[in-house]
């Protein structure tokens, strides 16, 4: 595919050459470019498409990297990489050793912080420019692109309520208002953000004003001053008052963000203040892509296809069944609430949203809140289920302890996307959560390695269990499983012992069917082995341990970050049970795990045949 500018541009630099005709022509080929390659790999669309006139807008006007854009929640930040000297590489997106899906400074000097969860590029940035101005003395801007759905993450706020004092005059905040996070929109910063786009009239007055009086010669100048000194009263009559000026920032907005040269203008109009900024811009999140405009919440990222006939794929998987099991349960009992952070479509939520939105919260990107929200609804006798992927359970850790646990409230989380993940990498990677969760007491953890153990389990954390219960189930669809290895009872472990087996592999969730057609390669070879599988991972029976120290060999295959995992608890275990055989651990080695497939990332990682019959042939 061939471009008249887009395959000029090898930096910045390039695209200030333009004009701005041919930067609207530039525009169009970036979407283009977009939408053919992620098409082809995979990924976060809608968001990208819809910041590419602000991505060139901001090259122009600022000096990248001297100048730092901060991008919040980087998967919006397709077009920068495209304009930043990675253009070429760029069908390598989320691949296996290819770009990121998201800014990485490891991968280049124009992306100023990491960015995979959202709310942080505010904080980040404050940091940046008192950096600056301890160590540098420097005249650089930093500036921040964060969505209106980062806005219902408390963080966003802390750093607002700091930047006048760490910011300073070098931060300009961009507020990409498109009116949609993930999920839409919800609580009362969006009711605020649309009251100001609704109220341009102080700020069109403001500039008229300004401009007439300027025109009086002599005293014009001092005329605008006097005039400041009322602004207040006049706009408390007009718009009543704006939450960012109270802040301390200069706010320019509402404009079209789509709109090359309003966009140039306010830009520069920022770089002149000698105060912090916040722009305000709206913009159509999916555009150039009609099915992406359409429906940016279902066109949020999307699996590979045909460029020509985009679609999102629709399939069974493990969300699905959890959205209609809870739906199942809490339409006979309302006593059951279901809550998500800004992701009612990823966790399988939809339909209960719909058919029950008494029983359901959409709290916005606030993983904070929604725990502590959770226990408050706990503490008054409803059984609150918070669905959330694993990487974004990480940011409740300690309301998980403060607000839940040491009360012994009753809460579900619903944890979605446990384990290995794939393309989005380092950022997204479910594996920490058990860790962190067996860390604090009384929590309980189940993990289903199926449709039906995901829909028994969150019946028994549900009516069964005290406390905080969690339920972790991987992404995407089961994985098939021989009618011999399917369980029925009610136990927390079951295990397949082989009379002649000395050798016992533990393990539970995706990986249990993975262990299973290892041992039936095994017996193919007339190799035995046993296999233990555990359905409630946290806490360990004691039982389980004194079964497991029947054998000589025990090999504990986890699919997580091996500090604090279950496989390190069951070894302290085997030792105060005086166990006296060989005990091997096979899970993540305490590593970043990178971007690359599922199948790929867990071979890599040592989840193979080649690897544990290796491990079999040491012990």
């Amino acid at each position: 595919m061939n471009f008249n500018f887009l395959d000029k541009i090898n930096s910045p630099q390039d695209l200030k050459k333009l004009s701005n005709q041919e930067l609207n022509i530039l525009c169009s080929e970036i979407r283009e470019q977009i939408i053919n390659t992620i098409s082809k790999t995979g990924g976060h669309i809608a968001s990208s498409l819809g910041v590419v006139e602000l991505t060139v807008a901001l090259h122009k006007i600022f000096n990248s990297p001297n100048d730092k854009i901060v991008w919040d929640v980087g998967h919006q930040a397709y077009a920068h990489k495209l304009l930043t000297g990675r253009r070429k590489n760029f069908h390598t997106i989320r691949q296996e050793n290819g770009l990121s899906g998201f800014p990485r400074q490891s991968e280049s000097d124009h992306d100023a912080f990491i960015a995979g969860h959202s709310s942080t590029s505010i904080s980040a940035a404050c940091g940046i420019c008192k950096a600056d101005e301890i160590l540098y003395n420097s005249n650089n801007f930093t500036i921040v692109v964060i969505g209106d759905g980062s806005l219902t993450g408390g963080l966003s706020y802390e750093g607002l309520n700091n930047a006048s004092q760490h910011g300073r005059e070098k931060l300009i905040v961009i507020l990409n208002d498109n009116n949609m996070s993930i999920s839409k929109n919800v609580g009362a910063i969006a009711k605020y953000l649309s009251k100001i786009r609704s109220a341009k009239g102080y700020f069109k007055i403001k500039d008229k004003i300004n401009n007439s009086i300027l025109k009086i010669p002599v005293v014009g100048e001092s005329v605008r001053q006097a005039l400041i000194k009322s602004k207040s009263a006049i706009k408390e009559t007009i718009y009543h008052s704006n939450f960012f000026e109270n802040l301390g920032f200069e706010y320019l907005g509402p404009i079209d963000g789509h709109d090359l040269d309003s966009l140039f203008n306010i830009l520069q109009r920022a770089k002149d203040l000698s105060k912090p900024v916040f722009i305000h811009i709206r913009t159509i999140k999916g555009k150039g892509l009609r099915v992406a405009e359409k429906d940016p919440c279902q066109y949020h990222g999307i699996s590979k296809q045909d460029p020509n006939k985009i679609s999102q794929e629709s399939f069974k998987d493990f969300s699905e069944v959890f959205g209609d099991e809870i739906l199942k349960i809490a339409s006979v009992d309302k006593k059951i609430i279901a809550i998500t952070a800004a992701m009612r479509n990823g966790t399988g939520l939809e339909k209960f949203s719909k058919k029950l939105p008494k029983q359901f919260f959409d709290v916005g990107i606030a993983e904070q809140h929604a725990v502590t929200f959770a226990a408050g609804l706990a503490s008054k006798g409803c059984i609150p289920v918070f669905a959330v992927y694993s990487s974004f359970l990480q940011r409740s850790f300690d309301q998980i302890i403060h607000d839940a646990a040491i009360e012994n409230q009753h809460i579900v989380l619903a944890i979605d996307r446990a384990g290995v993940v794939g393309e989005d990498g380092e950022t997204h990677q479910g594996i920490f959560d058990v860790s962190f969760l067996s860390l604090i007491p009384g929590v309980t953890i189940f993990a289903p390695s199926n449709y039906s153990e995901l829909r028994k389990f969150l019946n028994i954390a549900i009516y069964e269990c005290p406390g905080v219960v969690a339920v972790r189930y991987p992404r995407g669809k089961e994985s098939y499983l021989r009618e011999k290895y399917v369980i029925n009872n009610q136990q927390s472990y079951h295990i397949w012992h082989e009379n002649n087996s000395d050798t016992l592999i533990i393990t539970y969730g995706r990986l249990f069917s993975f262990v299973c057609d290892f041992k039936d390669s095994l017996e193919l070879e007339q190799k035995n082995i046993s296999i233990l599988k555990l359905d409630k991972i946290w806490p360990l029976d004691n039982e389980i341990i004194i079964l497991a120290c029947r054998f000589k060999k025990i090999i504990f295959i986890e699919e997580s970050i091996k500090n604090g995992s279950i496989a390190e608890h069951f070894g302290i275990k085997l030792l105060e049970n005086n166990y006296n055989g060989k005990y091997i651990i096979k899970s993540i080695d305490n590593q970043f795990v990178g971007q690359a497939s599922v199948n790929r990332s867990l071979e890599k990682l040592g989840f193979n045949f080649f690897d544990l019959d290796q491990i079999l042939n040491k012990i």
